[in-house]
């Protein structure tokens, strides 16, 4: 399919760091893509994700809407056959838990609900490692860990989780539908915010690094596993995605290699954890901003959670980017963003 093409690809999430470089990689095969966005999203990642091949943004059909709007829905379903839905709220913040329900569970069950009855071909859907729950500290998570209730699991893997399910339910009911479940995305999102906004941090400087591990994969790759299991028409399937197991001193260490900077040297204790997630609770609580370290997201950085790709090599034949390898390319595009 050309660009000029009438799309019959619809891509949610489209402006995000998953969503935009899936959208780069489907104009890059040359299809045209109907790219749903809300009318207030920046496109800064998606302008930093095509720097370079601008024309290739012409074939996009962009579909400004709300996915909590049913009808929008439906009118940005119109015509279309395959569905890739890369859209989600992350926080973990405690104020967002009745939003992120709305969203990473509701909206995929109403999107569900709307391919099934317009006769979408096939779903492939954005997961997380969050939503394959948690195993004991050290003991390795596959695409068969089952979930189980935990003081680990966040609002968002709990909602992630429901949005699982809601996948699940739909291919019961006839929809041809696959999964990815990425650990933690390295790539040139927003600086400001989630994974990328680490990049930031260490280059303006950060003296402590948590003590734990976990997982970690290229952006690029996230999509290559999306794509080839579109190419596979693969329904039914999950597929945990991670390059490798790293920690977080290795990780930062790293990026303080890439950005010429001295590297964190002062564990994260226990102790210094609660702290900071009771200072952010109550810093948040007088600015209205939302807090950087939550209790959730203390205690899971100083685990150590063990990620396994066998699935996806064999099935898929990825070949992992090497995390150091990830990390230096982002740093140098970051560094390219703020000159």
């Amino acid at each position: 399919m050309n660009g000029s093409a009438k799309p019959d690809i619809l891509l949610t999430g489209s402006t995000g760091l998953v969503g935009a470089r899936l959208l780069l990689d489907l104009r890059m095969r040359g299809h045209s893509v109907r790219a749903f966005r809300r009318p207030t999203s920046s496109m800064g990642v998606v302008n930093r994700m095509f720097r370079g091949q601008e024309s290739l943004l012409e074939g996009v059909d962009w579909f400004e809407g709300d996915l909590l709007d049913l009808y929008d829905i439906n009118e940005a379903l119109s015509g279309i056959r395959f569905v890739f839905h890369a859209a989600a709220l992350v926080s973990f913040a405690p104020s967002d838990r009745d939003l992120l329900l709305r969203v990473n569970k509701d909206v995929t069950a109403d999107l569900v609900n709307a391919c099934l009855e317009l006769g979408v071909e096939w779903l492939g859907y954005v997961s997380s490692v969050a939503a394959l729950g948690r195993t004991d500290e050290g003991v390795p998570v596959d695409e068969n860990t089952f979930w189980k209730t935990s003081r680990y699991n966040t609002a968002y893997a709990i909602s992630k989780y429901g949005g699982e399910r809601e996948v699940w339910r739909g291919m019961e009911e006839g929809l041809n539908a696959c999964m990815v479940n990425p650990t933690i995305v390295l790539g040139p999102g927003d600086w400001n915010f989630g994974s990328s906004a680490l990049f930031r941090r260490v280059y303006e400087g950060l003296r402590l690094y948590p003590l734990g591990s976990t997982g970690f994969v290229d952006v690029r790759d996230v999509s290559s596993a999306l794509l080839r299991c579109w190419d596979q028409r693969i329904t039914g399937e999950r597929f945990l995605l991670s390059s490798e197991n790293v920690g977080y001193k290795e990780l930062l260490s790293w990026m303080s290699e890439g950005f010429g900077k001295e590297a964190p040297r002062i564990p994260v204790k226990p102790w210094m954890a609660g702290l900071a997630w009771r200072w952010e609770s109550l810093f948040s609580s007088i600015t209205g901003r939302k807090p950087l370290v939550t209790r959730e997201t203390a205690r899971s950085s100083g685990k150590q959670w063990v990620y396994r790709n066998d699935k996806a090599r064999k099935v898929l034949g990825m070949d992992f980017i090497p995390v150091r390898e990830s990390v230096l390319e982002n740093c140098r595009i970051f560094l390219d963003s703020i000159r």
